[in-house]
């Protein structure tokens, strides 16, 4: 159990000083750690995890305290939670300290320019390791498809989407 831990909190802890752009940018790498390395759950049971942890109100990467949970029990989720949010936070504070002290640098809004594609291919990569594990079959395929769409071409809450994708699921259980 205590090597269990302290894996647990040096993955995490790399993790957070990766998570430039929010946290499901880190969501590729988390997978990876957690499914493909050691072996603690099944691609499925991740992306299940995910699903959960966004249904859920509260901050945007609740998956590490579920996935410190399913692992390890309480103390995994103390682990997994703090591990996750001090680092950040204390280079978050740091770096903010420093922007502010130079605001006025011309390669500051190089370098943020330079930062947004980068922060949104990280997403990306996110959400296609998160859709590659839930996607098992052609009607999860199609919820999802059919959920962006909505989102994105549609402009539908996605709390209402979040509603629909569970309605379908629970009518079309079993139809994979």
């Amino acid at each position: 159990m205590i090597t269990t831990l302290l894996t647990l909190a040096l993955i995490f802890t790399e993790l957070s000083l990766l998570s430039f752009g929010g946290g499901n940018t880190i969501l590729p790498e988390m997978q990876r750690q957690i499914v493909d390395l050691h072996h603690w759950m099944t691609a499925a049971e991740f992306s299940a995890a995910f699903a959960l942890a966004q249904a859920a109100p509260g901050p945007n990467l609740m998956i590490v305290s579920l996935l410190g949970w399913r692992i390890a029990g309480l103390p995994g989720v103390l682990v997994t939670t703090i591990a996750t949010y001090a680092p950040a936070f204390i280079v978050t504070v740091v770096a903010y300290n420093l922007w502010n002290r130079f605001k006025d640098r011309p390669w500051r809004r190089i370098v943020q320019a330079g930062l947004v594609p980068v922060t949104a291919g990280l997403v990306c990569s996110g959400a296609a390791v998160i859709t590659a594990g839930a996607d098992t079959t052609i009607l999860l395929a199609a919820i999802t498809v059919i959920a962006t769409t909505a989102i994105i071409a549609m402009r539908i809450h996605p709390l209402v989407v979040l509603g629909f994708g569970a309605v379908a699921g629970v009518l079309g259980a079993g139809w994979g």
